[in-house]
């Protein structure tokens, strides 16, 4: 794909890439389908390789290592999902420590976003550091691994700030019945509590798998609600603000959805600053994941039950017919495009 010019999206062949010292080679299985992706492809969000006419697409992968070095900690048939950013080649502090979500100079790169192809390939390669082993017991549903990620990032954020008190968080509020949402909601059911998910569905799967997970599925924000955490992944600005004036007692609520917009939304300011401070609130951005966040997610995905990851997805799109991914019909959770059909 070409950012910014959907027209020119399609499948091309290229040479098999050759790995290079320390690298894996990968056979391609999936990807998954975000709303990253239909900003590269239709409003132009990210940059092509140094050099380049187009780039691979995707960064949410799944794929299984045909070789791998030596002392790599991989071998011949692992499943795996590479790690989506890389870090920059200055490095700033925390690319240096290895936080490269944190990056504070933006010169990092991304694969099928910013400089780098992506994974949208039947071969791909990656450096051994940038990559995860997905449990073999899960195939498919391993391609959740990446969304699952930023998720476990979000959660880490919730786990260190609440540390602050001795008052930890007992009901948690989802806002966003998305891929992100739903796979909250499940690290936060893992973790034993109370959940709650708020999305405007009123039909279609997104109901039944937060009902199914043990949570609570509302289709209105309810009146009587005071979470203690806030995982927000909607970036609808309004509800943001309509949340933050609803929580509980040292609430932690953690953005995690973009708004996309210059919508301007009138808020009573005073209040929620009253909200904030009278209550010890916390409000904290969160976006991307670093090898810690993918070896947690990792782990949450092999702890969940395979039947209720099943049901998010709800499309696959063969590789010839990939463009078809990026346009979305109802009922839609997660997309994922088949590489090997």
């Amino acid at each position: 794909m070409v950012p910014g010019e959907p027209q020119r999206a399609g499948v091309s062949e290229r040479p098999d890439p050759e790995p290079a010292v320390g690298e894996l080679l990968v056979e391609g299985l999936l990807v998954g389908v975000c709303g990253t992706d239909h900003e590269v492809a239709h409003g132009g969000h990210g940059a092509l390789p140094p050099g380049a006419s187009d780039m691979v697409a995707f960064h949410e992968s799944l794929g299984r290592v045909l070789t791998a070095p030596a002392g790599s900690g991989f071998a011949a048939g692992d499943l795996v999902a590479g790690v989506v950013r890389r870090p920059d080649p200055v490095p700033c502090g925390p690319c240096a420590a290895g936080e490269w979500d944190y990056c504070r100079n933006g010169r990092y790169t991304e694969r099928g976003i910013k400089r780098l192809d992506g994974y949208g390939a039947q071969r791909w390669t990656v450096p051994a550091g940038f990559a995860v082993r997905v449990d073999p017991g899960l195939g498919d549903l391993g391609v959740l691994t990446e969304p699952a990620s930023v998720v476990a990032k979000a959660w880490e954020q919730v786990d260190r700030i609440s540390s602050r008190s001795v008052s930890r968080g007992h009901v948690t509020l989802v806002t966003g019945a998305g891929p992100i949402g739903l796979l909250a909601a499940l690290l936060s059911v893992q973790r034993g509590l109370t959940t709650h998910v708020l999305d405007r569905a009123t039909s279609g799967p997104k109901p039944d798998l937060v009902r199914s997970l043990g949570a609570t599925y509302h289709s209105a924000l309810p009146d009587d609600l005071e979470p203690d955490v806030v995982i927000e992944a909607t970036g609808a600005a309004q509800l943001v603000f309509d949340v933050l004036g609803r929580t509980g007692p040292n609430a932690v609520t953690v953005l995690t959805g973009l708004s996309g917009s210059r919508r301007t939304v009138t808020l009573a300011a005073g209040s929620i600053n009253d909200e904030l401070v009278l209550d010890n609130d916390v409000v904290v951005g969160s976006v991307n994941a670093n090898l810690r966040h993918y070896r947690a997610a990792a782990d949450a995905l092999a702890a969940a039950d395979p039947a209720w990851l099943g049901g998010l997805l709800t499309r696959r799109v063969p590789l010839a017919s990939w463009t078809d991914a990026l346009s979305r019909a109802d009922g839609d959770v997660k997309v994922i495009v088949d590489l090997r059909e």
